[in-house]
Formats: C-alpha cells, sequence, structure tokens
C-alpha cells in the first residue's frame, strides 16, 4: 500500500463518482482512503465514503470537500449535450473543484478527457504530441477543461481516454445485433478502451504518484489495435447471431478517421487486459448468451 510522506494513508477524492469515477475509486480502496463526489451521494459505490455536491454551486462544493488530499481525479461527463452542459462539466466545475482546495492543494491532479480533442481524419496515427485542434464545441471545451487542469498550479496529468464499452456499455453491440450498423467499406477507424481497462490506467497512474514517480503532463489511453469500424461489425456479425441490416442503418462512425496511439501508456508500465476488441466484445458475447 502506497504511503505519504507523513506515513498517513493517502486520502484520495473522485470528483464525478459515476460509472467510470466509481470504477476508478472502487479499484482505489485499497491504496487509502477514497472520497466519491457527486450529485445523489446516494449512488456513490459502497465503501467509498459519499460526498453531496453539484459542481456547478461553488458553495456546496466547499462545504464538502475535505483538507489534506493527496490525489484529486476529474471525472465528470455534461449533465447535458450543448455548449453550457461542456462548459459546465469540464471548465465552471473544475475551476470550482480548484478553488475549493487551494488552500491545501494535492500531489496530482487527474483529468479524464477524451480523444474526441483530435480532429485527424486522415487515418493517420495520433499520440500525446500530435495537434489537438477540435472543430466541434464539445472539443473545444474538453481542451479549455485540460487547459484549466494543467494551469492549475497543481502537478497534473491528463489521460484522453477513446470511446469506452464493456458489459456497462453494450451500446454498440447491440446496435450491430439489431441491425442497426451497416458501415460503408472501408469504413473509418475507430479506437476503444475496455471500461475495466479505462480504471484500471487511472489507478495505474494514481499509484505511480503516490509512488513518488514522475508522471507526464498527458497519456492517451486507448487499446492496441485501432481498427476501421466495417470490420468490427464484420466480426461481430460473425460471433453471434445479427439481425439484417435496417433501411436506415448507420453507415459510419461518430469520431473522424484517426488511428490512436498508446506507446506511453505502456511504456509506463501500464498492461491491458483487454487489448483490442476482439477480447472484449468475444467476453461480452459469452456473458450475453450465458443463461
Amino acid at each position: 500500500m502506497a504511503i505519504t510522506e507523513s506515513n498517513k494513508l493517502p486520502r484520495i477524492l473522485v470528483a464525478g463518482c459515476g460509472k467510470l469515477g466509481g470504477a476508478i475509486a472502487t479499484l482505489l480502496t485499497g491504496q487509502g482512503e477514497v472520497f466519491g463526489l457527486r450529485r445523489n451521494p446516494d449512488n456513490v459505490p459502497t465503501g467509498i465514503a459519499p460526498l453531496g455536491a453539484d459542481l456547478t454551486r461553488p458553495e456546496q462544493v466547499r462545504a464538502v470537500v475535505p483538507d489534506d488530499l493527496d490525489i484529486v481525479i476529474y471525472c465528470l461527463t455534461p449533465a447535458s449535450y450543448d455548449e453550457q452542459g461542456y462548459r459546465d462539466a469540464y471548465v465552471n466545475g473544475l475551476q470550482h473543484l480548484l478553488d475549493a482546495i487551494k488552500g491545501s492543494p494535492p500531489k496530482r491532479l487527474i483529468f479524464i478527457s477524451s480523444t474526441s480533442v483530435y480532429a485527424q481524419n486522415d487515418d493517420s496515427w495520433v499520440d500525446e504530441t500530435s495537434a489537438a485542434e477540435p472543430a466541434r464545441f464539445s472539443g473545444q471545451t474538453i481542451i479549455a477543461g485540460e487547459r484549466t487542469a494543467l494551469g492549475s498550479g497543481i502537478p497534473a496529468t491528463v489521460v484522453r481516454f477513446s470511446g469506452i464499452y464493456g458489459p456497462g456499455r453494450r451500446r454498440f453491440l447491440e446496435e450491430v445485433m439489431d441491425g442497426g450498423m451497416d458501415p460503408i467499406s472501408p469504413a473509418p477507424y475507430s479506437n476503444r478502451i475496455h471500461e475495466d481497462d479505462a480504471a484500471a490506467v487511472v489507478a495505474h497512474l494514481v499509484n505511480k504518484a503516490l509512488s513518488g514517480e514522475t508522471l507526464e503532463d498527458c497519456y492517451l489511453a486507448s487499446d492496441c489495435e485501432p481498427v476501421r469500424l466495417d470490420e468490427v461489425v464484420a466480426w461481430v456479425r460473425q460471433q453471434v447471431k445479427c439481425a439484417p441490416p435496417k433501411e436506415n442503418a448507420r453507415k459510419g462512425g461518430r469520431a473522424g478517421s484517426k488511428r490512436c496511439r498508446n506507446q506511453r501508456l505502456l511504456d509506463s508500465g501500464f498492461s491491458f487486459r483487454y487489448p483490442d476488441f476482439r477480447t472484449g466484445y468475444r467476453e461480452m458475447i459469452a456473458l450475453s448468451s450465458t443463461p
């Protein structure tokens, strides 16, 4: 178990303790005292100290945020998918939290971001050094949140996740099985990461930070095999009975066409449990067919 210089258990706050944040918090329970902050604290997973606050309400945040935190993980998703919803989630909420902890700053801030900040649409490889110049307001607002975190004066690390899938995120798999996907060929490249690996990436970085190891300011977190969308759909159809494509079936992806390189994360010592889409979807299909 990682111990801080004062020989006390580390104090870790997960701000935005929803689906991903809750999984991260649960993985970290053996590393110290873990707090989970969300609007409804009753929904914080068992074993996590629940904190109830709306991050868009600075007075609520100040009232509940503990002192002497070692690690703060900021893991919000928008309450609404318009410009105000994104700004509240990625910029305003973060600033309110930073204001609440400025008297006792943590050793590390981890900001959960997205590969939607990359606008590349030419099948090129992207990594942490690639241009992040999103055309849509969503990606632009996430970039603004990254800059807020990195400019906070607290040692900060941004984690850019590609599309998260898994047993709790079955939308794509069910869309294929229901005939809702019929991509063109060759389709754009797609990138993904299993939800278990996504949570494990953050826990890995937290453990490195608590051990005093140096972290980069950005990690791209995606599995080891970018793949064209039509190849994924064809593989799923080979594994399980699927309905014929519907007349209005979706023909392409929603995130351009790029290939995400995870070498920096691998070099940090992280090992994927689900290194490619086949490993993850095969398990999900098997689970769904179990009586």
